[in-house]
């Protein structure tokens, strides 16, 4: 049976109609920056939960997660109106592979988003140690409309401390964004736009790339990435992609 402790709702921000950032404390064990809780709620005398990306370094409190509510989805709709003081429940033990542990030293580290899957990665680039350890770093979040490129503080505070080191790309497209690209992550890596805009490029000898978001950017991402020679990272077959299984 799956442990659980109670946590506390601090804060609930409303993004959008359907992004949310939810701050809560828990009495959870020390984390790797990138892992994952469960979050859970009692809905109906069932206790419905599933994983989520926490956003906070393992140092910050309140526990952060971002999330988008799903149409007919009771977790994320009920996650949505849960209100500071509320009780929900989480897992104490956070789980997952997408963080730097394994991962070697290599020149550049490409962190590629979508949506929600931001998260993760501003919870690596809040600790000291990508910093410490790649010469460049480029985040790269795609969304649908520019409303929902959020965390655009926190994005910032990191290009005015590691100004030559740190670059960062919107994509959107479903709309113009002057600031951003349009399109999709796959796409513009095929005809090699994404890079340019860069001015960097992904190879198997000097990058590492960790891919975060919904499953076709990430299949049709490592589709493009393999054919270059690059291969899926295991602790045990050293490679440079990396993915996360939240099931």
């Amino acid at each position: 049976m799956k442990e659980w402790v109670s946590a506390k709702v601090i804060d609930n921000k409303r993004w959008t109609d359907g992004l949310h950032s939810l701050r809560f404390e828990a009495p959870v064990e020390n984390f790797v920056a990138g892992q994952f809780t469960q979050v859970a709620v009692d809905i109906e005398g069932e206790r419905v939960g599933r994983p989520y990306s926490l956003v906070n370094s393992p140092q910050e409190r309140p526990l952060e997660i971002y999330f988008n509510t799903v149409p007919e989805g009771p977790l994320s709709n009920h996650l949505a109106r849960i209100q500071p003081g509320e009780q929900l429940w989480v897992t104490p033990k956070a789980s997952g592979i997408l963080t730097l542990r394994d991962i070697p030293d290599v020149e550049s580290l490409w962190l590629l988003a979508t949506g929600t899957a931001l998260g993760p990665f501003l919870s690596i680039l809040k600790t000291e140690e990508p910093w410490q350890r790649f010469r460049r770093i480029l985040l790269v979040h795609a969304v649908r409309y520019a409303r929902e490129l959020n965390y655009a503080d926190t994005v910032q505070g990191f290009r005015q401390l590691y100004p030559e080191q740190f670059r960062f790309l919107p994509i959107v497209s479903r709309e113009h964004f002057a600031e951003a690209m349009s399109g999709r992550i796959p796409d513009r890596l095929l005809d090699g736009s994404l890079e340019r805009r860069l001015g960097q490029s992904i190879g198997a000898a000097q990058c590492h790339v960790m891919l975060c978001g919904n499953s076709a950017m990430i299949k049709d991402t490592c589709a493009v990435l393999e054919a270059r020679g690059l291969r899926r990272h295991r602790r045990h077959e050293p490679g440079q992609i990396t993915t996360e299984k939240y099931h």
